[in-house]
C-alpha cells in the first residue's frame, strides 16, 4: 500500500501554486514601525544627546575657549604702472585672483610662520607660553592649522585671521603678522627695484660709453673726407652745397648744350642762305644801308622829272631819254650796292654764328670740367654720409637707448619711494574679537548633540532590529525561509480571551478568542493549498523544541473535528511525549475494547503487539482520536521508517478523514525527517520567540533534501509589535467580535 502514495518531492508547494517572492528591502511601514517600536528608546537617546551637546558646549565655552581675529590686506595689480601716465591698468581677474593665492601661500609659508613668532610681542603671549610651550615645532603646526590667509575671488583683498584661546592675543598675533608681511613684502619689492636700479646705472655707464665713441667715429669720418657738414638735410628744399652747384653746373651745361645746338643749326640756315635769294632778313638790313637810302632818294627824284619831262616833252625827247637813263643807272648803282651788302651781311652772320659756337664749345668744356669736379665731390660726400650715416645710426641708438634708461631710472625712482610699491596695501588692524568662534555657539552643539542623539537612537532600533535574527513577521518567513505561511498564532499573553486556558484547547475552550480564529484560518489555507485528497495525513514538527508544534498539531486536528469531521491525532516524539499531558488518560477502552491501562501506544502498534485501532483512544471531542506514543522503543527512527507505519497510515486513511502527527523537532533528531517521506504533507512551525532565521532555513532545507512535502508554516506566538499587522488586527478583530457577540445577546 506504502507503493501507491504519490512520490515525495522536493519543491514547496504554496496555496497559490507559486513560491511567494523574496525582498531584501524594507518597506516605508517596516520603517515606520521600527521607529514605534522603539520610540521610547529613540526619545531618550535623543534626550541624552541634547544633554550631551549642551554639557560639550558649557565645557568648550568655560574651559577651552575660540577666539577668531582678522583682517584684511588689498592686493593691488602685479603689474607695474607707469608713474608717467594717469590711468587705471586692466587686468584679467584670472590673473588679479592667482595673484591674490600667491599673496596668501606666501603669508602661510614656514619661513614667514617662523619669522612670526621670532618677534618678542608674538613670544610674550600666554599662547606661546602655555599653549605651545615655546616649541617651535610645535608652534608652527599650530599656526598652520589656525593661522588663516584666504583669498578673496569677488574682491581685490586676502583675509587673515587667527583663532586661539584669548581674543587680544588673537588679535596680536593677526597684526603682528600683518606687520611682518607688509614689512617683508615692501622690503623685497624695494629690494628688487633698488636692484633694477643699479642694473640700469651700470647700462647706463655703458651706454654714455658707447655714445662717446660714436661721436669720436663721426669726428674721424669728416676729417677723412674733409667735408664739415655731412648732415642729411631735414627739409625737402635744403640741400647741400655741393649739391646745390652740381645742379647749377648741370643746368649751365644743359642751357649751353641748347645753344650750341642753337648755333650750329643756325649756321647751317646762314650758309644755306648763302647760296640762296636774299631773305627778307637781308632785305631789312639793305634797306636800312645809308647808301641805299641816298641811291632811293635820287631815283625818286629822277622818276619825278620824268614825269615832269614827259608831260611836257614827250617819249621821244632828249631829255627824257636822259633821265630815264640817269634812272637806270641809279638802278644799277643799288642792285650792284645791294649785292654787297648782301654779300657781307651774309658773311659776318656767317662769322658771328662761327666765333659764338666756338666760344659756347669752349665754355661747355670748362663746364664739363667742373661739372666732373662737382661730381666727384658729390660722389665724395654720398660715400662720406653713407659712412657718418651709419656711425650716426649707432648714435642715435646709444642716443636714444641713454634717453630710455634714463626714463625708466626715473620711473623706478618713482616706483621705490611710492607707497604702493609692495603691491599690498593695508586696510586696517584686526580688532579684539567680540564672540567666540561658532564651534563655542550653544545652536550649534545642542541642535547637533539633539540631531546625533536622534540619529544614534534610530541607529541603535535598526541596529536591534536587523542584529534580531529571530522569524518574528510573517514578512521574515517570505523574505528568509520563503516557505508560504498557512497561518499566524499571536502570542498568548496579547490576547486577554485566553487567560487561563490550555494553548492545546484554545478552539474548544476559547473559540471566540483570536487565537482560535488564528488556527482556523490556518486550516482554511491548508485545506485551499490542495485537494482534499492529497492533504489528509498532516506531519507537524519543528527546528527545535518548546517552538509550539504540539499545540499547533492539537489545534489543528481539534479545527478539522469543530467543521464535522473525523480527525487522529498521533504523538509520534518519543522523545517528549506531549499528548497524554494534553489529553489525559480516563477510565475506558480502546476501539476495540482494549483496556486503556494496557499502554498501547504508537510504538506498540509499530512493534507488532497491537493493531492501530487498539491503540486508539478518544480525546475527550467527539470526532477526534488520539494515539500516544507508547513505550519508549531503543530505534524510534527504524520504527518511523518502517512498513508498519506505513501500514497504519494506509488503515487510518479509511477511517479518518485527517491524521495529524506530532514529530520530534527536525534538526534535533532524525524522527520527523523519516515521517516527512510518509506523510502527504509537511507543516513547520516556527516560534517568534525562540526561531532564528538560520535554524528555519536548515530546518525547511533538511525536510526538503530527504523528499518532505512541506506544503507551508505557521508563524507561533507572533507579537503584536507597534507599527505592525496584528496590533491593527487585534483591535479589528475585538470591535467586531463584540459587535456579534452583542448582536448574538439580543
Amino acid at each position: 500500500m506504502a507503493e501507491q502514495r504519490p512520490a515525495a518531492s522536493n519543491r514547496m508547494a504554496s496555496p497559490g501554486g507559486a513560491r511567494p517572492p523574496a525582498t531584501a528591502s524594507l518597506t516605508p511601514k517596516e520603517v515606520l514601525g521600527i521607529l514605534r517600536r522603539h520610540m521610547l528608546q529613540i526619545i531618550i537617546v535623543t534626550a541624552v544627546g541634547m544633554a550631551a551637546g549642551g554639557a560639550t558646549w558649557h565645557v568648550l565655552k568655560k574651559y577651552a575657549p575660540r577666539y577668531t581675529a582678522r583682517t584684511y590686506i588689498e592686493v593691488l595689480p602685479p603689474v607695474d604702472t607707469d608713474p608717467m601716465t594717469i590711468g587705471a591698468v586692466q587686468v584679467q581677474e584670472k590673473i588679479l585672483y592667482g595673484h591674490r593665492l600667491m599673496m596668501a601661500s606666501l603669508i602661510k609659508q614656514q619661513r614667514m610662520l617662523q619669522d612670526l613668532l621670532g618677534r618678542d610681542k608674538v613670544k610674550q603671549t600666554d599662547w606661546w607660553l602655555k599653549s605651545v610651550g615655546g616649541n617651535m615645532t610645535k608652534a608652527v603646526k599650530y599656526l598652520e592649522r589656525n593661522l588663516g590667509a584666504t583669498a578673496q575671488r569677488d574682491s581685490g583683498f586676502v583675509e587673515i585671521s587667527m583663532t586661539c584661546g584669548k581674543d587680544d592675543e588673537a588679535a596680536l598675533i593677526v597684526n603682528e603678522m600683518l606687520a611682518l608681511f607688509l614689512s617683508t613684502q615692501g622690503e623685497s619689492t624695494r629690494k628688487d627695484v633698488t636692484d633694477r636700479l643699479n642694473r640700469l646705472e651700470d647700462q647706463r655707464l655703458r651706454v654714455d660709453g658707447d655714445l662717446r665713441q660714436a661721436e669720436t667715429a663721426l669726428d674721424e669720418v669728416r676729417k677723412a673726407w674733409g667735408i664739415a657738414d655731412l648732415e642729411r638735410p631735414t627739409g625737402r628744399y635744403f640741400q647741400h652745397t655741393i649739391t646745390l652747384k652740381l645742379n647749377q653746373l648741370e643746368l649751365q651745361k644743359n642751357e649751353l648744350d641748347l645753344a650750341v645746338r642753337t648755333t650750329e643749326a643756325e649756321i647751317q640756315t646762314l650758309e644755306r642762305i648763302a647760296t640762296e635769294p636774299i631773305a627778307e632778313q637781308v632785305e631789312h638790313a639793305i634797306e636800312r644801308d645809308p647808301v641805299m637810302l641816298v641811291l632811293a632818294e635820287q631815283r625818286d627824284f629822277q622818276e619825278a622829272r620824268l614825269t615832269s619831262v614827259l608831260t611836257k616833252f614827250g617819249e621821244n625827247h632828249r631829255e627824257v631819254r636822259q633821265i630815264q637813263e640817269l634812272i637806270r643807272g641809279i638802278e644799277g648803282q643799288r642792285l650792284a650796292r645791294k649785292s654787297l651788302i648782301a654779300e657781307r651781311t651774309r658773311r659776318a652772320n656767317l662769322a658771328n654764328a662761327q666765333d659764338r659756337l666756338v666760344i659756347l664749345r669752349q665754355r661747355g668744356e670748362e663746364l664739363e670740367r667742373l661739372r666732373q669736379e662737382a661730381d666727384a665731390k658729390e660722389r665724395d660726400l654720398n660715400a662720406a654720409r653713407v659712412q657718418y650715416d651709419q656711425r650716426l645710426k649707432i648714435r642715435d641708438e646709444r642716443i636714444a637707448m641713454l634717453d630710455s634708461i634714463k626714463e625708466q631710472a626715473e620711473k623706478l625712482r618713482i616706483i621705490l619711494n611710492d607707497p604702493e610699491t609692495p603691491k599690498v596695501r593695508q586696510v586696517g588692524l584686526a580688532p579684539k574679537p567680540l564672540e567666540q568662534v561658532t564651534s563655542r555657539k550653544w545652536w550649534l552643539w545642542i541642535p547637533l548633540g539633539t540631531i546625533l542623539g536622534f540619529l544614534a537612537g534610530v541607529g541603535i532600533a535598526f541596529l536591534r532590529e536587523l542584529a534580531n535574527d529571530l522569524v518574528r513577521t510573517p514578512r521574515d518567513v517570505s523574505r528568509y525561509v520563503r516557505v508560504p505561511l498557512l497561518g499566524v498564532i499571536p502570542d498568548a499573553a496579547e490576547d486577554s480571551a485566553v487567560r487561563g486556558v490550555d494553548l492545546c484547547h484554545v478552539i474548544s475552550r476559547a473559540p471566540y478568542s483570536i487565537i482560535s480564529e488564528s488556527y482556523r484560518r490556518c486550516r482554511t489555507n491548508l485545506k485551499l493549498s490542495g485537494s482534499g485528497e492529497s492533504r489528509k495525513t498532516l506531519l507537524v514538527t519543528s527546528g527545535s523544541a518548546g517552538d509550539g508544534k504540539t499545540c499547533v498539531a492539537v489545534n489543528l486536528a481539534t479545527a478539522f473535528v469543530a467543521e464535522g469531521r473525523k480527525a487522529l491525532l498521533i504523538d509520534a516524539n518519543f522523545r517528549q511525549p506531549s499528548l497524554q499531558k494534553a489529553f489525559p488518560r480516563s477510565v475506558g477502552g480502546g476501539l476495540e475494547g482494549g483496556p486503556i491501562d494496557q499502554g498501547f501506544g504508537l510504538s506498540s502498534v509499530l512493534m507488532g503487539q497491537c493493531t492501530y485501532r487498539q491503540a486508539v483512544r478518544s480525546g475527550g471531542i467527539d470526532g477526534l482520536d488520539v494515539i500516544d506514543t507508547g513505550l519508549l522503543p531503543p530505534n524510534p527512527g527504524e520504527l518511523l521508517g518502517s512498513v508498519r507505519m506505513a501500514e497504519l497510515l494506509d488503515d487510518a486513511r479509511k477511517d479518518y478523514d485527517y491524521i495529524v502527527i506530532d514529530s520530534a523537532p527536525v534538526l534535533l533528531v532524525s524522527d520527523a525527517k523519516v515521517l516527512a517521506r510518509l506523510v502527504d504533507a509537511t507543516i513547520v512551525v516556527f516560534n517568534a520567540a525562540a526561531t532564528r532565521r538560520g535554524a528555519a532555513q536548515r530546518c525547511v532545507r533538511e525536510l526538503l533534501e530527504v523528499g518532505g512535502k512541506v506544503v507551508g508554516s505557521v508563524l507561533f506566538g507572533a507579537p503584536s509589535l507597534k507599527g505592525g499587522y496584528f496590533q491593527e488586527q487585534y483591535r479589528s478583530y475585538q470591535r467586531y467580535q463584540k459587535a456579534q457577540l452583542a448582536g448574538a445577546r439580543a
